[in-house]
């Protein structure tokens, strides 16, 4: 690679250093989705909101009554833009109406998703999101310089299997890092 060539890294995760002030991302694991020259967009993996499936389905079907399983099906803030707007990452696959193929992975943005996990018809392992994180053309680059983030490549298992607040130390662990013994000071030694 030349040394003037970017480096782009979509499909990786981005793990919130100690210091981390921005609230919205602090002690977070976010999968980058899109990483270019225009900018980034990502899914925070560890923040769930509160929320669940079914919640999400009276609002989508008043009419029917989710199933009982949706209950215990969390919603994720995925970043603090378009907080209202949902997003599943999931094994690609199965193509819903609105569909981004990700390599291994893919990012559905449609209802039908939704109704196809809560019907047992969808993806057997999912992520689901409300909002995203972006950035703009050259902002992620500053904040990865500004040593804000440690990145390693994306890893399904911890996306889907592992419990959520295990996310960020088992990321960190990709590296053969320990978050626990970095200092959450920058500048000093």
């Amino acid at each position: 690679m030349k040394a003037n060539s970017p480096s782009y890294l979509s499909q990786h995760f981005l793990i919130a250093m100690p210091h981390m002030a921005d609230p919205n991302f602090a002690h977070t694991v976010t999968y980058l989705v899109e990483h270019n020259a225009q900018g980034a967009m990502g899914l925070i993996i560890n923040r769930p909101n509160g929320l669940n499936l079914a919640d999400v389905l009276e609002q989508l079907r008043p009419d029917e009554d989710p199933p009982v399983i949706c209950q215990g099906l969390p919603i994720f803030s995925g970043g603090p833009v378009q907080t209202d707007r949902g997003f599943v990452l999931h094994p690609a696959g199965p193509q819903f109406q609105a569909t981004l193929a990700l390599g291994d992975l893919a990012l559905s943005t449609s209802q039908d998703v939704l109704f196809a996990i809560a019907d047992g018809s969808g993806p057997e392992k999912y992520l689901i999101t409300l909002g995203y994180a972006g950035w703009e053309a050259g902002q992620l680059e500053s904040e990865l310089s500004e040593n804000t983030w440690l990145t390693c490549p994306a890893a399904p298992d911890i996306l889907f299997d592992l419990p959520f607040d295990q996310r960020l130390n088992a990321a960190a662990a990709r590296l053969g890092v320990n978050l626990s013994l970095l200092t959450s000071q920058v500048g000093h030694a």
